[in-house]
């Protein structure tokens, strides 16, 4: 059940509240219990949700969740949003970094729902009228005690908009599109909220609204630079940086910006601190598989990218373990990560000469068969470690020389994958230049002819490309034993 609070005092609340009424079908309810200024009297009902009103405005609340008649999964106030920022539809979670300006008390942090919130600003941005921005803000104000999870839905950002019956209706049909769901995103693995907590930026957190919208992940708690320095210094403020975490259930944060003091802090207490690039990487890869692939091969932030066989590693990884063995004594070059997936060493130099000839189409031959692997160049270029999969019929080492070997086709005349000597031999026949000058041949058009196997003549005489080429073989050294 999801608990809606409508205020009274406060004109958008009070319309979206009528849009709420109006596009879904409610049974009134009677409750003698309480005062009707207090969410007494008339309430409502319906499938998933229970809708109360109360007289004051949703930031001097006392924890509404009591009037509920329901143990609820999260409370949405549906509120009004007031600046200077024109049509907006937003979402955050409530509670104080610093003061308590507006609201709830100081230097304190209410239950997020960061699932909820990246569902319900995906929502607006389906329902939202022409014109309307869809974001989510910083953590700003009250109310702080609210016993369950909770998050904001906002219409703004000035009277216009408020008395806006089409954007209230947008407004309200993204809140029902919350039926169903919980507080959180979590992960399917391990119920794992994929959750993180955001420090910096400004009060509309352009950053955070982005990884809100554009990956896999939601944001809990998000501490703006001007709220950031409301609190002051990060060693001497750790309870409430801990609380951002405790309270937005994540065990992560991204920060907008250079703050050396507010990461060590993170890190020390017990967090980890990863980059936008980080999120969007790893996206729904189950987390365990992660944690064990950074281990293995190295950190996404360093330039661990992902495979398309990423699913055919998961289920296995309840059970991933890094074997922490050192791989110099293995001489296959690999470590386990658990029974999901194997670690290899890319072949280097038949990587380099296929990604010299089509970098998008050994990057695909990478990618194909790859559960993970290792890249340099700002994640351009593969190269290092590469993991597969163990389950059975998924490709492997053999399946990524075979695809790389195919890159190699496009400019030797003959390619063989040969295990039996640890090598791929790519064989080619040539245009020699040293071959043309004996032949009296000038360089210059002439040579770039019989390149392109094209005669040419020479003082009466005609010089075939055939006479000026030379048989060429390369070998590119593989793990024969990964064959077996």
């Amino acid at each position: 059940m999801i608990a809606i609070v409508v205020s009274r005092a406060d004109s958008a609340s009070a319309h979206i509240g009528e849009r709420l009424l109006e596009v879904e079908d409610w049974e009134a309810r009677e409750d003698d219990s309480r005062p009707d200024a207090d969410g007494g009297g008339t309430y409502y009902r319906t499938d998933g949700f229970e809708l109360r009103e109360f007289d004051d405005l949703h930031i001097r609340l006392s924890d509404p969740t009591a009037a509920f008649d329901c143990d609820p999964a999260f409370l949405a106030f549906v509120s009004r949003h007031s600046g200077e920022t024109g049509k907006l539809l937003t979402a955050h979670a409530t509670g104080n970094f610093g003061g308590a300006e507006h609201g709830g008390d100081p230097e304190s942090l209410a239950l997020a729902a960061p699932g909820a919130e990246k569902r319900v600003v995906e929502a607006l941005a389906r329902h939202a009228p022409d014109g309307y921005e869809v974001g989510i803000e910083c953590t700003h104000h009250g109310p702080t005690d609210v016993s369950v999870p909770s998050l904001f839905v906002e219409l703004g950002s000035d009277e216009p908009q408020w008395a806006d019956s089409e954007a209230a209706r947008a407004v309200a049909r993204a809140v029902l599109d919350l039926r169903g769901t919980g507080a959180d995103l979590a992960d399917d693995i391990e119920s794992r909220p994929r959750h993180v907590v955001g420090f910096g930026g400004g009060h509309y957190a352009p950053r955070f609204t982005r990884i809100v919208r554009e990956t896999e992940w939601a944001v809990g708690h998000v501490g703006a630079d001007w709220t950031l320095a409301d609190l002051g210094a990060p060693d001497a403020n750790r309870a409430v940086i801990d609380a951002a975490f405790a309270r937005s259930r994540a065990e992560r944060a991204v920060i907008d910006g250079d703050r050396p003091d507010l990461a060590a802090v993170v890190e020390d207490l017990g967090y980890r601190v990863v980059s936008e690039t980080w999120v969007r990487e790893v996206g729904d890869a189950p987390l365990p598989l992660v944690e064990g692939l950074e281990a293995a091969v190295g950190p996404v932030d360093e330039g661990l990218r992902f495979g398309a066989v990423v699913d055919e590693a998961a289920a296995a990884v309840e059970t991933a373990e890094v074997d922490d063995r050192d791989a110099s004594d293995d001489q296959d070059a690999s470590d386990d990560v658990g029974d999901a997936v194997r670690v290899r060493d890319l072949p280097a130099d038949l990587l380099a000469r296929a990604q010299g000839l089509d970098a998008e189409g050994a990057r695909e031959a990478v990618e194909s068969v790859a559960v993970a692997f290792d890249t340099e160049q700002g994640g351009t270029r593969a190269a290092g470690r590469v993991a597969f999969a163990t389950t059975s019929g998924a490709p492997g080492y053999a399946d990524l020389v075979e695809g790389l070997a195919a890159v190699l086709e496009t400019a030797y005349d003959a390619v063989e994958v040969a295990p039996e000597v640890s090598a791929v031999v790519a064989r080619e026949t040539a245009f020699d230049p040293s071959l043309a000058a004996e032949r009296g041949v000038p360089e210059g058009p002439a040579f770039g002819r019989l390149a392109d196997g094209e005669s040419v003549d020479v003082d009466g005489e005609t010089v075939e490309p055939e006479a000026v080429s030379r048989a060429r073989t390369e070998r590119f050294p593989i793990d024969g034993g990964a064959f077996d």
